[in-house]
Formats: C-alpha cells, sequence, structure tokens
C-alpha cells in the first residue's frame, strides 16, 4: 500500500491509531503512576507518592485529548464500527468512564485534604480506579481482536452483557495493557526527580516492570493462536509479522540495558518506541478491519466528503493544539530533559 492509494477514511484512521499511541505514551503514563501510588511501602512511600502528585499534576488532564479524539473520529468517521463497539461492549466502557471520573476527582480531592484520614482516603480512590481503568480499556480492545462483538452485531437480536468481553483473551490484553502504563510511567518517573534514592527506587520497578511485561506479551501472544486469531496470523504469517516483532524485542533488550547502566533519556526514548511498535503491531494485524469480522474501514467510514471535512479540521486544529501542547510541557516538563544525567549519576549510598 503506497501512500497515494491511501484513501481518506485511511488517513483518518491512522490518526485515529496515532492518537490511540499518544494516549498511551501520555495518559497511559498517568494511571500507571497510579499503579506505582497504590503500591507505594515503606518509610519512603510518602516521598514516591509527593514524586507522583509532582509529575502528573500539571498535565494529567491534557492527555486525554488523544482519548476523546479518537472517540470523535471513530464516531465522525466510522459510525458503523462505532455503533458495534458502543452497543456490544457498553459494559465495559461505562465502567471505565466511571473510573476516569473517579480517579480524576480523588485526585483534585487529594490535593486539598490534607487530613490523615483524607489523605488515605482519596489516595485509595485515586489508586484503585488507576487500575481498574487501563484493565477494562484492554479488555475493550482485546475484546474488538477476538471478533466477538462483530459477530453479534451481525447475528442481530439481543445483545448480551457480559460474553463479549469477559474471556480469556480480553482479560489478558487488560493486564498487559496495565503492565505497558506502569512500566512506562516507572521510566519516567526515573527523569523526574533529582533525588538519587527516589531515582533508584524508581529505576527498580522500571526493570521488574519490563521483565513482566516481556512475560506477558507472550502470554498475549499464545493465547491469540486461540481466541484472536486474526491478531496471531498477522503478528506470526505476515510478511511484517516478524520485523515487528524483532524490533519490538530488540527495543524491549535496549530499554534493559539503558535502564541497567541508568542511562534514562535513552531508556525513555526507547520506552515510547517499544510501546509505540506494540500497538502498531496489533493495528496492522487487524488491517483492515474496526471491527472484525466484517466492519472495515471503507465499508464503515462516512462519505468522502465527510471525511476529507474531518482531515481539514484536523490539520485546523493541529495548528493550535500541538504548540499549545508543547508550551505546556515546556513549561511544566522542560526540567526533566535537565535531569538524569547519566555521566553526572551517583549511586544511592545505602546498598
Amino acid at each position: 500500500m503506497t501512500l497515494i492509494s491511501i484513501n481518506p477514511a485511511e488517513m483518518v484512521a491512522g490518526i485515529m491509531l496515532v492518537a490511540l499511541v499518544l494516549y498511551t505514551l501520555f495518559g497511559g503514563a498517568d494511571y500507571g503512576a497510579g499503579v506505582w501510588d497504590l503500591l507505594a511501602r515503606g518509610p519512603r512511600a510518602k516521598a514516591q507518592r509527593e514524586l507522583i502528585a509532582d509529575a502528573i499534576g500539571p498535565v494529567w488532564e491534557v492527555n486525554h485529548i488523544w482519548l476523546i479524539i479518537v472517540i470523535v473520529l471513530l464516531f465522525t468517521g466510522f459510525p458503523a464500527a462505532f455503533s458495534a463497539v458502543m452497543t456490544t461492549l457498553h459494559v465495559p466502557l461505562s465502567l471505565m468512564l466511571v473510573g476516569v471520573v473517579l480517579r480524576g476527582s480523588a485526585f483534585t480531592f487529594r490535593s486539598y485534604d490534607r487530613s490523615k484520614s483524607g489523605e488515605k482516603r482519596w489516595n485509595r480512590w485515586f489508586s484503585i480506579p488507576s487500575v481498574v481503568t487501563p484493565v477494562l480499556l484492554g479488555m475493550v480492545i482485546g475484546a474488538i481482536a477476538t471478533g466477538e462483538p462483530g459477530r453479534v452485531v451481525e447475528a442481530g437480536g439481543e445483545v448480551p452483557l457480559f460474553t463479549t468481553w469477559l474471556r480469556p483473551f480480553p482479560l489478558v490484553v487488560g493486564l498487559f495493557t496495565l503492565n505497558i502504563f506502569a512500566f512506562i510511567a516507572a521510566v519516567y518517573l526515573t527523569l523526574e526527580t533529582s533525588d538519587r534514592d527516589l531515582q533508584e527506587e524508581f529505576r527498580k520497578k522500571a526493570l521488574l516492570a519490563a521483565v513482566v511485561l516481556g512475560g506477558t506479551a507472550w502470554t498475549v501472544y499464545l493465547v491469540a493462536r486461540v481466541e484472536a486469531p486474526l491478531v496471531f496470523d498477522g503478528l506470526s504469517g505476515s510478511h511484517w509479522g516478524r520485523p515487528v516483532r524483532f524490533a519490538t524485542g530488540a527495543v524491549a533488550v535496549v530499554t534493559l540495558a539503558a535502564l541497567w547502566v541508568r542511562w534514562f533519556r535513552v531508556a525513555r526514548v526507547s520506552a515510547m518506541c517499544q510501546v509505540a511498535l506494540i500497538l502498531w503491531g496489533c493495528a496492522l494485524a487487524e488491517y483492515p478491519y474496526l471491527v472484525p469480522p466484517s466492519i472495515e474501514i471503507t465499508n464503515s467510514a462516512s462519505p468522502p466528503n465527510v471525511q476529507k471535512l474531518l482531515l481539514v479540521a484536523l490539520g485546523a486544529g493541529s495548528l493550535v493544539l500541538f504548540p499549545s501542547i508543547y508550551y505546556l510541557f515546556r513549561i511544566f516538563k522542560g526540567h526533566t530533559f535537565l535531569l538524569g544525567r547519566e555521566k553526572d549519576y551517583q549511586p544511592p549510598n545505602h546498598p
């Protein structure tokens, strides 16, 4: 498929994928930080939670814009796919929405309720949805990959509440998604502090999460053979499947090596590439389907004039969006580029 042959619907679908990748890399890291907030223990737990709050506080709301773009483009550009997803998976999507609201509200309330009991309560309401919501998001993606929602739509009749998503493959993908978010959050947090002890703690968490991520990825791949053959065949049998898997593995090794020798900025870049390759590989495996086994990009797309107007709107909006986001991150996150200088790193004093 050459660039010239890409029609407007495929371009819109590609932008949806890019937005989903960006949501994973930025919004997903916020959820992953909530995972480490939940798991914070010991005498350094308070310091870890304060670092997490300082890291995500200025930018966590804006990161949801990428998910909003995905939903709006799906609704406007591919109404048949939107209808299929929202009707067959409305239970996990509704629970996910509740989790987003609870998490955001708790994070805000925690910032103002300084009492000991209030802090403990809001910590719990922030961190638990930070774990559950990514699992639900992954289960939705995994359920779509199985083709079960598409088959339910084709069959017509009553839509089941649970059988489309309470299955082995969606559950494994949900845990995989949670692992991805925790992994990139730990990698990012190594660059969010100049405290060498905290940096070392999150380095160890990132190494652990990276190893678990590799095992979870293999589990997803093996379960896909039975539950999501479209994905399995795409990753194992297509001409691009093996190069993508090898590239992902190679970048994962680079990330592990960079974390091991404390090259934190290299680890951040390679971790982002690793996660992006995972998502691109899964999307290519399902191409040209949006909702297998019959709802494709072309046969579910809005009329061409709608697709073209969407592209025009996206182009005009990007002229405002990207400079604004760059300015926001430059103001509140510019210091992260000054930290994690490997040549200046000194190991912590304690063993």
